[in-house]
């Protein structure tokens, strides 16, 4: 049978056939994506997405901290915006912080601060990227991406821009109403507050402080497993329900943290993902509270 990979536009970016993407998420599991593409810069991503056949399934990854890529691999083509093309950092004429998708949300909160902006200093905790944050209205520390975005721009499907201001995106938490994956997030501007950097850099140090005594951030994890339900903290349910340390395969939740799922070396995403179901499962008959999955699966079962 003839293999739709063999028609593609010409790029100037990378097209990768059957593409490890284990190495490419923080679990460092999954399977192979069919095709992994790595534009060049803002025109080669939309005149790819321009000739790209509407068949074609779609995925973009970032920095893969908040996503389990199941061990069937992704079906279609993946995106990763990587690289200076996706990295810039500014300050607009009205003086507030711009930042490309493939940003790190820690590095926009530091170059806030470096820029006498407060507000930013959450991102400091949130291990992904800007394009992540738009997406899933990241947050931690009692502040959201909904309380500093000022509009973002990015391509539809079918490589056409598209510049949403922050109503359009019509957050809730940990959700957006924008439908994920019609619009790559290329660019975002945020709005802060003017204060004195030593200041802002100070409040950055404490979040950094903090997560690093409170999580496990230099394990194999995915930040928040799951969402917290209304009138409860995830962390305490699983606790409670007794899922802390123990093992599901290569998996298990931190002993330091229990909604923090990590492979303890050898796990595969179906391990990960399973023991996230059991312990859903376990907290819903145990405790009656429903847990909501806020790390992303994607892919295809081995």
């Amino acid at each position: 049978m003839a293999d739709w990979r063999d028609n593609l536009p010409a790029v100037r970016g990378k097209l990768v056939r059957d593409a490890e993407l284990a190495p490419f998420t923080w679990f460092r599991v999954g399977g192979k994506a069919e095709l992994l593409f790595l534009p060049a810069d803002h025109n080669d991503l939309a005149d790819f997405l321009k000739s790209l056949p509407e068949s074609v399934p779609l995925t973009v990854l970032g920095v893969g901290s908040n996503v389990i890529v199941r061990d069937g691999g992704i079906e279609g083509v993946v995106i990763r915006l990587m690289g200076k093309a996706f990295a810039y950092m500014g300050l607009d004429e009205d003086g507030h912080v711009v930042a490309d998708a493939g940003v790190l949300d820690s590095m926009v909160a530091k170059f806030a601060a470096k820029s006498g902006l407060a507000g930013l200093e959450f991102y400091a905790g949130i291990p992904g990227t800007i394009g992540g944050a738009l997406t899933m209205n990241a947050g931690c520390y009692g502040r959201e991406t909904r309380d500093v975005l000022v509009r973002a721009w990015g391509y539809t499907r079918q490589g056409e821009m598209r510049i949403l201001s922050n109503r359009d995106f019509g957050y809730t938490y940990r959700h957006s109403e924008v439908p994920e994956g019609s619009i790559i997030w290329v660019q975002a501007t945020f709005r802060g507050t003017p204060d004195d950097p030593a200041v802002i850099q100070a409040r950055i140090d404490e979040i950094t402080s903090r997560r690093e005594q409170t999580q496990p951030i230099r394990e194999k994890t995915g930040g928040s497993t799951f969402k917290n339900p209304p009138g409860h903290s995830s962390w305490k349910l699983v606790d409670e329900a007794g899922w802390r340390g123990k093992l599901y395969g290569g998996a298990k939740f931190s002993e330091l943290h229990t909604n923090f799922m990590i492979n303890t070396g050898d796990a595969t995403a179906a391990d990960l993902e399973g023991l996230g179901e059991a312990v859903r499962a376990d907290v819903k008959e145990k405790l009656g509270v429903q847990l909501d999955w806020e790390i992303k699966r994607i892919g295809r079962p081995a």
